[in-house]
């Protein structure tokens, strides 16, 4: 009976190790595939172009400096008066009125009223302004505009004729001194390039 025993004993281990061997074989994995290789790094983004260079600055043109037109008017005013003589207003209009076209923008205008030295300083003040305003009033009516135009009574301040009258009375006197019953017009405008 013990030889019985050690007999099933030993079929018992030997069941248990088919078994094993069973389980085992059924039990063990198919070997798994290799992993698959990871995702390569996405490239790098490509570099943004570097920006086109500016262009070189361009240097602004010059402002273009203004021209001035001066113009001495004489022979405008008969004595002791304010009002243009029928000479005045054509010399006004060949020399200032028409060449005022070769400007292409006006900045201003001075007009500038004078007197002869006859009468009292108050007097030729007050008659070298509305002399000013005379010339200012006829410009405007040849479309100038008024805004554009600054004028001012100079008196006796600016005389031309000096002492060449000296000695002379009467009419002569007021005929010697006519170049100084004037009004000077000074334009300061920018000129055409072309």
């Amino acid at each position: 009976m013990k030889i019985q025993n050690n007999q099933n004993k030993i079929a018992s281990l030997l069941s248990a190790a088919a078994l094993a061997v069973l389980v085992g074989c059924a039990t063990t994995e198919e070997p798994k595939p290799a992993p698959a290789p990871a995702p390569a790094p996405a490239p790098a983004p490509a570099a943004a172009p570097a920006p086109a260079p500016k262009p070189a600055p361009v240097a602004a043109p010059a402002p273009a400096k203004p021209k001035v037109l001066r113009v001495v008017s004489t022979e405008l005013f008969d004595f002791n008066k304010a009002a243009l003589t029928m000479s005045a207003t054509d010399q006004l209009d060949r020399e200032v009125v028409v060449r005022l076209g070769e400007f292409q923008a006006i900045q201003y205008i001075n007009v500038n009223g004078h007197a002869d030295r006859l009468g009292s300083a108050t007097y030729n003040q007050k008659l070298s302004e509305r002399r000013a305003e005379a010339v200012k009033a006829y410009l405007m009516a040849k479309g100038i505009p008024g805004n554009k135009i600054r004028t001012e009574g100079r008196g006796e301040s600016e005389t031309l004729t000096g002492d060449a009258c000296s000695g002379m009375n009467g009419t002569a006197l007021i005929g010697c001194l006519q170049p100084d019953r004037r009004v000077d017009v000074t334009v300061s405008a920018v000129k055409y390039t072309n």
